[in-house]
């Protein structure tokens, strides 16, 4: 419960470390350093960081060996649209009640999202709450996420609606996002990236009615979600305990580092630098940009199926902490193929 309790106060420190760093960038005027540079964008994050409207629920990628105490290291931050959702805040509840349940979890994610939900409501417009997904996922787990969050708007007496993006309409006379009824979409929960969304061909509309539509994560949350954050937060926090050395002009003096692009996903495009030897996961991302953090490998421990390299996820519910994920991978770098393992609260 020691290791829970430290995990919790360093998710806690650490969101509010990010915030301190989003309104940085803003007041400072650092989006070029985001590669966030066209106009409409900025505005609309600006708009959308003074407004502050609802946000639902993000995750941290942290490593920890549990020797360190407070010492996990924040490896990322996701913040628009994380997944493991499910996997997270159901299927190892009912794995623990099937096998230790004399034991406990860190786990109110679901209980916390209805009540985020039902909180949200009154600054949410009348009718129902579209969930979109991008259709184009072969994996099915934007799908399988949508769902399980409409669902949680359904228990907080919410209507969903469930479609994919790609059926996303827009009423050119009207000015505003309709489904395949022509309902108007006057809230919208998107499991679809804000930098794929700005620069789509309805990317301009969206983000000129930020008054007419709410989305949720809303635009600013791209401040969070962009790699470059690392080296912001190094730069205002440095030597802080839970952050790892991290820059965007190059490694500097680091001799092991790992080269994340700003707006990678699943470990793609990665190259990790140790030992002099070089890792590189394929991937189409890095285009935009790279972050240089310093490498600090994930612990292996070893298990039935052999060493599993772990990395935690700790979930926030409107910037609470709520929750732990764990995830190992065979390799250096935490991908798509990696499991999801639950755990308990032992002693």
């Amino acid at each position: 419960m020691a290791e829970v309790d430290a995990l919790e106060e360093t998710t806690e420190e650490l969101h509010a470390m990010c915030l301190a760093a989003a309104e940085h960038i803003v007041a400072r005027d650092r989006f070029a350093d985001l590669g966030i540079t066209d106009p409409a964008v900025v505005r609309a994050v600006r708009e959308s960081w003074a407004a502050q409207p609802p946000t639902l629920y993000s995750r941290f990628d942290l490593r920890y060996d549990g020797e360190d105490g407070r010492g996990a290291k924040l490896l990322e931050y996701n913040a628009d649209t994380p997944t493991m959702l499910l996997e997270s805040a159901i299927c190892q509840w009912y794995w623990l009640q099937n096998t230790r349940p004399e034991l406990d979890q860190w786990n109110s994610v679901h209980e916390r999202l209805v009540d985020a939900w039902q909180r949200m409501r009154v600054r949410l417009s009348h009718g129902p709450v579209h969930f979109v997904y991008a259709e184009s996922d072969e994996t099915g787990e934007d799908f399988m996420t949508s769902a399980y969050v409409a669902e949680t708007a359904e228990q907080a007496g919410l209507t969903p609606v469930q479609l994919p993006i790609e059926q996303v309409g827009w009423d050119e006379a009207a000015q505003w996002f309709v489904d395949l009824d022509r309902t108007r979409i006057r809230t919208v929960f998107k499991l679809y990236p804000w930098e794929w969304l700005a620069v789509e061909d309805f990317g301009p509309a969206a983000l000129r009615t930020l008054d007419r539509t709410q989305w949720i994560e809303p635009v600013w949350k791209m401040l969070l979600s962009n790699k470059a954050l690392l080296a912001v937060l190094w730069e205002l926090y440095p030597d802080h305990p839970n952050l790892l050395p991290a820059y965007l002009d190059g490694p500097r003096d680091l001799k092991d580092y790992v080269a994340k692009p700003l707006l990678g996903r699943e470990g793609a495009s990665i190259k990790i630098v140790t030992g002099g030897e070089r890792f590189e996961q394929p991937g189409d991302y890095g285009e935009e940009g790279y972050v240089y953090q310093a490498f600090a490998p994930l612990p292996s421990f070893p298990g039935p199926d052999g060493g599993g390299r772990a990395v935690l996820g700790s979930w926030l519910v409107a910037g609470e902490p709520a929750g732990l994920g764990i995830r190992e991978s065979d390799g250096l770098i935490t991908d798509t193929y990696a499991r999801f393992v639950p755990h308990v609260i032992d002693g």
